[in-house]
């Protein structure tokens, strides 16, 4: 049995990736493909816990490091009860952020050293990267305007616009360092245009 294809959607706040989902999912049962829908943080109990964690505004401010050791370890539980076992059974997974959203808020947003979520990176997935990386490329004004439309800010969703700016930034440099395994996907387009582009990079994975 051949291994499934690791598909990941990334983007900052009112992206559409919610909607986005949906329409991935519709394509791949269209074609008969097996597949496993799941995210980040998240995707097991023990990791949908550590998402309440950080996700929830509290008076505590929360250090950086705190953040991303809590953002790895929810991954290392989630590849190993579910991304892994997926692929191997030749599912294909979308998953709705992974690894690149870590160096777009960790590491652009928060400003951490790109090396500490490198090392950790290879200490938890060891050499699993995603097969494509789906990038809905937003101003941050327009997605934060979106977002605000859609319920109470998270602690995240409730950063200044600078720390959004940052996080774009950094994910259209990773994708600018590995085009062949990216594509930046504009979604300021209509919905209609943003799922052709959507359908024809998931044709390619064929």
């Amino acid at each position: 049995m051949s291994r499934g294809k690791f598909i990941t959607l990334e983007g900052g706040e009112g992206v559409g990736k919610s909607t986005n989902l949906k329409f991935i999912t519709q394509w791949l049962t269209d074609h008969n493909i097996p597949f496993i829908q799941t995210r980040e943080p998240g995707g097991t109990p023990l990791a949908e816990q550590l998402r309440e964690l950080l996700l929830a505004k509290r008076d505590e401010p929360v250090d950086s490091t705190a953040e991303l050791l809590m953002v790895f370890a929810a991954r290392a539980q989630h590849l190993v009860q579910v991304i892994v076992p997926a692929l191997e059974r030749g599912e294909w997974v979308i998953c709705d952020r992974f690894t690149d959203a870590t160096y777009a808020y960790q590491g652009g947003g928060r400003q951490l050293d790109r090396s500490l979520i490198e090392q950790l990176e290879k200490t938890v997935q060891g050499e699993l990267r995603p097969d494509k990386v789906l990038l809905l490329d937003l101003d941050p004004e327009i997605g934060l305007e979106r977002a605000a439309r859609t319920g109470a800010a998270d602690r995240f969703e409730s950063e200044h616009l600078a720390f959004f700016h940052r996080v774009r930034n950094a994910y259209r440099e990773r994708a600018g360092a590995s085009p062949s395994r990216y594509a930046i996907v504009d979604a300021s387009q209509s919905l209609e245009r943003v799922q052709r582009d959507l359908g024809q990079e998931l044709e390619r994975l064929l």
